[in-house]
């Protein structure tokens, strides 16, 4: 596993995938609960509404605490895909069943639009963040299915 950047003029997308050796619904779960966020992964301080179709969440995340990213839940497709975004972006997770008890967890993000070559040199690049929200997934999920309670 390792995030990849594919760079445009007047966009970026980046993507990373992951086997987990979890229930799909379990990983499921850890995705679509909200105010679960900071107990599992480190690249989110917080996140604030509900992950429902339609709904408005408010994150702030490791990469701008200084900023609250007013988004919009644009896809729920339970247990399978989940999409979220704003006017410049839009992030994509999706989990699909590889075998019995292993599930491809995936992760794709782009950004981009008319004056995005305009501040395209501001934004950092998401590729650890990336990495590390995978990998934080997989240790969460993966603990929890030899969790019995």
């Amino acid at each position: 596993m390792k995030a990849t950047t594919t760079k445009r003029i007047f966009s970026r997308e980046t993507e990373v995938s992951i086997d987990i050796r979890a229930d799909r619904e379990a990983i499921w779960s850890l995705l679509t609960n909200a105010a679960g966020y900071p107990s599992w992964n480190t690249t989110v301080l917080s996140i604030e509404g509900d992950i429902a179709l339609g709904k408005k969440i408010a994150l702030r995340s490791t990469m701008a605490p200084e900023r609250t990213f007013k988004l919009t839940v644009r896809e729920f497709q339970a247990p399978e895909r989940l999409v979220w975004g704003d006017a410049m972006g839009r992030r994509t997770y999706a989990l699909e069943q590889k075998e019995p008890g292993v599930v491809t967890f995936s992760m794709h993000e782009k950004i981009g639009g008319p004056f995005f070559p305009l501040f395209a040199r501001m934004i950092p690049s998401f590729d650890a963040s990336f990495d590390r929200f995978a990998t934080d997934l997989k240790q969460r999920a993966e603990a929890r299915e030899g969790d019995p309670s």
